[in-house]
């Protein structure tokens, strides 16, 4: 096409478009509009006693010369921007506001529970047998408490009296077990919980350590790291690491790299040895013949099969479904996604992986699209992992690759979650590899399950490895939460980088993020130069809450080959 064609096509479209906006009585429209206003509260459930009163004040944004409508039952009992609520008599209410003004409208209800009583509940994440802690060491222990208003509080050891505040700091300098017990009262009532404490020297602690599997499979050429997982009360000890019989490794640091060269499978023991104990653990090395020699071609379906489901708790796990295995709880995501419906990963660590029926090739530009429902300043960004199938069995159960992202340098790596099962509708408690420690909230205004503790997880207690980002969830206001974007290479994330035209979905709210296999990662975080892969893991990257709307969690639609629809 000529340039002067092309210069007459741009000139009428233009005039066309100009004639357009000047259509609604000579005056331009607003390409710009001013947002509609938007409503938010600290908490969407909210108890008081009968006869006493409470006072609900949301937080209103855009909301210039509006008017204000409280419901309930459909009638109108108030039009302040403010709601002072009492009942003489128990029960649930449910009270509605209306914000309205030129820009549009906003709606948001508010659950109230009217009680006779109100008594304090409480919960602490206690390791199953009760805590041990080393003598001469301080732990302090701090509760979960609901309905605290009022509240006082007494902690006892072995039946007296240690402290009358909500935490506890404990610095035993004698060995022995303990009696731990903490009470919340208040007017209408009181809980408590009880728990042992075990004081020991130094060299009787519990030892623990774990591995992410026992068999580690990887393509000839290439190098692994095999790391020791939850790793505690090891002192200063040494690992010896010996493959086939030979020592390959004598240190303090709790890994080995391995770049062993000759296919098949090889014996590694690793023990660990201070002045107190040893302990050993034998593991399989299997080194798979060279990239490309199981590498798939055809293939028709996007995605074909979710092979993990195990979400961190969150407020929608367990909802709507049931699921007693993990077999079940796979077949349930799949055919979530296979509907075009949303399926929750809960709080930082929790992951799927799916698979393809295909190898997805890597051509240097994107190659993956991941759908997730984000927008600006709701992004809850999930790290991707990819795999190829390096032993052939069609499994995911080889080398995990992270794909490098905006925030890769800043993350925490080898960061890992163990969280706890609650008692019925509570919140969860967890404890981190760098020692703190939290809750995912429960959310009886939301969702009504019975736990967000994943039901095919039968422990009491379960731990989630992994890379965390630097949270940006941020209030920008009283009870205004935002969850802020991130740069690019991240799930269920807007970015103006990875965020492309077209995709694969056409769920309501969802919309694609795009991926290159270009920028997989080895562990130190060196190209990994993947030709191709065929699985692929999202995992909740955030650890942080956002006030009443809840735990930060990855969304996922679909996880696609991009490469089937550019």
């Amino acid at each position: 096409m000529s340039g002067i064609v092309r210069f007459y096509i741009r000139f009428f479209l233009a005039a066309a478009v100009v004639a357009f906006l000047c259509c609604c009585g000579g005056k331009p429209l607003d390409i710009n509009p001013k947002p509609a206003p938007a409503i938010s509260v600290e908490s969407q459930a909210v108890s008081v006693k009968v006869g006493q009163s409470i006072t609900i004040s949301p937080t209103y944004s855009n909301a210039d010369n509006a008017t204000f409508e409280w419901k309930m039952d459909g009638k109108v009992i108030s039009t302040s921007r403010n709601l002072t609520f009492s009942s003489k008599e128990a029960g649930i209410f449910f009270a509605r506001i209306t914000v309205t003004n030129a820009n549009g409208s906003a709606s948001l209800e508010i659950k109230i529970t009217v009680a006779e009583k109100l008594p304090p509940k409480v919960a602490l994440a206690v390791p199953q047998g009760g805590f041990s802690i080393q003598k001469e060491t301080e732990h302090e222990f701090v509760p979960f408490v609901e309905n605290e208003d009022g509240c006082s509080y007494s902690w006892t050891v072995d039946n007296t009296e240690v402290s009358t505040s909500k935490s506890y700091k404990y610095k035993p300098s004698t060995t022995g077990t303990h009696s731990f017990r903490f009470t919340a009262r208040n007017e209408d009532g009181q809980a408590s919980l009880t728990f042992s404490v075990k004081v020991l020297d130094e060299k009787d602690m519990p030892f623990r350590w774990s591995f992410e599997k026992d068999v580690f499979n990887y393509s000839v050429g290439r190098s692994i790291r095999i790391l020791i997982l939850g790793l505690e009360n090891a002192y200063d000890a040494t690992f010896t690491w010996v493959l086939d019989g030979a020592e390959v490794q004598n240190s303090s640091q709790p890994y080995y790299v391995c770049s062993e060269s000759g296919i098949g499978k090889h014996s590694l023991t690793v023990t660990m040895k201070n002045s107190y104990r040893s302990q050993s653990k034998t593991l399989t090395v299997n080194v798979c013949p060279p990239e490309g020699t199981y590498r798939r071609g055809g293939g028709t379906a996007p995605w074909n099969k979710v092979y993990e489901y195990l979400p961190a708790p969150g407020q929608f796990v367990n909802e709507g479904f049931t699921a007693n295995t993990m077999e079940e709880a796979c077949a349930w995501a799949q055919k979530r996604m296979e509907a075009k419906n949303f399926v929750s990963l809960g709080a930082w660590g929790g992951y799927i992986v799916a698979g393809f029926d295909h190898s997805v090739d890597n051509d240097g530009g994107y190659n993956l699209a991941i759908a997730g429902n984000a927008f600006r300043n709701s992004s809850e960004p999930g790290i991707v992992w990819v795999m190829q199938d390096e032993n052939g069995n069609g499994l995911p159960d080889d080398t995990w690759y992270e794909l490098r992202g905006s925030d890769y340098d800043t993350q925490t790596k080898d960061y890992s979650i163990t969280y706890y099962k609650p008692s019925s509708k509570s919140s969860v408690q967890w404890v981190s590899s760098d020692g703190k420690s939290g809750c995912v909230d429960y959310l009886p205004a939301y969702h009504t399950q019975d736990s967000y503790y994943p039901q095919w997880v039968k422990a009491s207690t379960y731990t989630l490895y992994g890379s965390k980002l630097v949270s940006k969830t941020r209030e920008v206001g009283k009870d205004n939460w935002i969850n802020q974007d991130f740069g690019w290479g991240y799930a269920d994330n807007f970015s103006q980088v990875d965020r492309l035209s077209g995709g694969d979905n056409s769920s309501a709210g969802a919309s694609d993020n795009h991926f290159k296999i270009s920028d997989a990662v080895t562990w130190d975080g060196k190209p990994a130069n993947l030709r191709y892969i065929d699985f692929v893991k999202i995992q909740t990257a955030v650890s942080d809450k956002a006030g009443w709307i809840g735990e930060v969690s990855t969304e996922i639609f679909s996880i696609a080959d991009y490469n089937m629809s550019k």
